[in-house]
């Protein structure tokens, strides 16, 4: 049966609710149905209480904020691990439980094992190239450092040697650094879940430059969180540069291969996060003085090309190119002018020995010589006596004047 809503769609009518108690039976039914089952985790917390057989643990993730409370036998414990403490890892066959009149699961173990040094070495191996299959450890997408961070994030124990060491080193290189300290747990079964959350923290801090995770020295067991693969991982999605400062040089954590920057110690990672004041002010007063010696030098060969440019003749003495030039002309000049009065002196030379030829050959100066010329009444020359006649009046031309005269006899005489 249905029913309309304002919208008219239909509503389903609700079914009969069930009592809290029946919920949780059906919870508790689901639950045993899982059987036995393996369960690794890390000791939070034993109580064992004088006289009482059974033994509390409380178990929990590594990797994430999460725990269970564990039952067993002391026998159980005795026989599997002895001296077990908090902070071991153990591997243990469990049945879990629900208990509906409180609401709440555990586990019931029948076996414990604790897990040793050898076997954490061999799954932190196998975990080791699980990551570097994956590319969490390859060189390429490691980022480089800033040169001076504006601010610095540093995950760290608190109030730990660490954290001074950081702190310290780093100021006294650079006196005005600046960092957010975020104080977590180092080891144990909160180490992880507190570095991974100071970790988002930081990351999604704009004015976080570089983040510095570091701890001091410490056994295996110590150092554990710091190979953790949730925390592996984290390091490997951040935006911001992550320094690794775990341990010391002779330790080396997963994280150390997955991080941006592997410090061999936190004293390592001051150095390499901020630089030194007074090695830069060294290094920039030697490269002034390089520089200043390099615009000397260069002044220096300039000014002497300039003195060299200026020592030549056509700059240090400008008018001996004019002076070279004017007498250059001026004997040009010179050598036209005689040229052109030799070719005059010739041309008159010859234009005389012509006139004195000429003057030789002119009937004028036949005249001279005391010849005559005689012309007829038509004014043509009379050559030949047989060319007039008695009677004929010819013109005469001397040197000097005319004469007119009448032919009384014209003859030819041989010569």
């Amino acid at each position: 049966m249905t029913t309309p809503e304002p919208n008219g769609a239909p509503k389903s009518t609700p079914e009969e609710p069930w009592p809290v108690r029946v919920v949780s039976q059906k919870i508790s039914g689901w639950i045993a149905k899982l059987g036995w089952v393996w369960v690794d985790g890390q000791v939070a917390q034993i109580s064992r209480r004088p006289g009482a057989t059974t033994v509390f643990l409380t178990l929990r993730d590594p990797s994430a904020d999460l725990s269970l409370t564990v039952t067993t036998n002391r026998d159980v414990l005795d026989l599997g691990a002895p001296n077990l403490e908090e902070g071991a890892r153990v591997t243990l066959h469990a049945k879990p439980d629900f208990f509906p009149a409180r609401g709440t699961l555990s586990l019931r173990a029948d076996e414990i094992r604790q897990v040793g040094l050898g076997e954490l070495l061999a799954r932190l191996e196998r975990l080791k190239k699980l990551l570097a299959a994956e590319g969490l450890f390859d060189p390429r997408r490691k980022r480089r450092l800033p040169f001076l961070p504006g601010r610095v994030g540093l995950i760290t124990g608190r109030a730990s040697a660490a954290e001074r060491d950081v702190l310290n080193n780093a100021r006294r290189r650079w006196p005005s650094v600046d960092f957010r300290v975020v104080n977590v747990a180092v080891q144990g079964p909160t180490a992880v879940p507190q570095i991974i959350d100071a970790l988002k923290v930081l990351d999604a801090d704009e004015s976080t430059d570089v983040i510095v995770i570091a701890r001091g020295g410490g056994g295996v067991e110590d150092l554990l969180p710091f190979s953790d693969e949730t925390l592996c991982r984290a390091v490997f999605a951040c935006r911001t540069p992550v320094v690794s400062a775990i341990g010391h040089e002779t330790d080396a954590p997963l994280l150390d291969y997955v991080a941006d920057v592997r410090a061999s110690t936190p004293t390592d990672a001051a150095k390499r996060i901020v630089p030194d004041l007074g090695e830069e002010i060294r290094v920039i007063r030697q490269a002034r003085q390089r520089l200043d010696r390099a615009v000397r030098g260069l002044v220096d060969r300039e000014q002497h090309r300039i003195d060299a440019i200026r020592s030549r003749p056509v700059l240090a003495r400008p008018h001996v190119m004019i002076e070279q030039r004017a007498a250059d002309v001026t004997a040009l000049r010179d050598r036209a002018g005689r040229s052109l009065d030799h070719r005059i002196s010739a041309a008159a030379g010859d234009l005389r020995h012509t006139v004195a030829r000429l003057r030789a050959l002119s009937p004028a100066a036949t005249l001279d010589r005391g010849y005559a010329i005689v012309q007829g009444r038509s004014g043509h020359v009379v050559r030949a006596a047989s060319e007039v006649a008695k009677g004929d009046v010819l013109r005469v031309r001397l040197a000097s004047g005319e004469l007119s005269t009448t032919v009384d006899e014209a003859s030819e005489e041989n010569r």
